[in-house]
């Protein structure tokens, strides 16, 4: 494998660091410590916005259950058997936040939506067509799939995004999408950007 040295490198992390996976936590942590051989952006996803719904509004747990959301709670050792019957949610949201670190809590409530770095735009799931980047509506930038997936509309920017998986990653004049589903693959893919040029690499479990 051929070494590579840099002037400068940034990782960009496209959000959805929680839920179906045995340690949400411990990726936190790993995040919110900054300790990275590069710096970090790291970008909200849609299960983190799941996550801070659920600290102001415990009803939420009916749906996020069955996105993963009792794996996380479970990461922060929280008794989530209640939830599993469906009942006692505020209980349980009391007793996460009571366990939900500072720094952590900090770290999701600051994820942003976006970033433009030089011809790219990165985002978890993808933008409105029709829409200037620069006035992309939060919840599209962290939910959408339709108009955006087959939409050949041109953004100014090549959008890079995950939030809806494939089997490999999907490359389009206007779009990459990078999300291999690795909860359920155990494929994680990552793109490298270098000057005009791209390649993958892939991590499989």
């Amino acid at each position: 494998m051929t070494s590579r040295s840099f002037d400068s490198a940034v990782t960009v992390f496209l959000g959805d660091y929680i839920d179906r996976g045995p340690d949400s936590k411990a990726v936190i942590e790993r995040l919110a410590s900054g300790e990275w051989p590069t710096p970090i952006i790291a970008l909200a996803g849609n299960h983190e916005e799941f996550l801070l719904t659920f600290l102001d509004e415990p009803s939420i747990l009916d749906f996020w259950r069955s996105q993963g959301g009792l794996q996380t709670l479970h990461s922060y050792g929280v008794n989530v058997r209640p939830a599993m019957a469906g009942r006692d949610f505020e209980e349980i949201q009391a007793e996460f936040k009571d366990c939900f670190p500072k720094p952590h809590r900090d770290f999701v409530k600051t994820l942003k939506a976006s970033e433009s770095i030089g011809d790219y735009f990165f985002c978890h799931a993808g933008v409105r067509p029709g829409v200037a980047l620069d006035r992309q509506n939060r919840d599209d930038l962290l939910n959408i799939r339709e108009p955006f997936l087959s939409s050949e509309s041109e953004y100014g920017k090549l959008v890079v995004h995950g939030h809806t998986p494939a089997v490999a990653p999907e490359i389009r004049p206007n779009r990459m999408g990078i999300d291999t589903g690795a909860y359920a693959t155990g494929c994680l893919t990552c793109l490298v950007l270098e000057k005009d040029q791209q390649r993958f690499l892939s991590a499989v479990s």
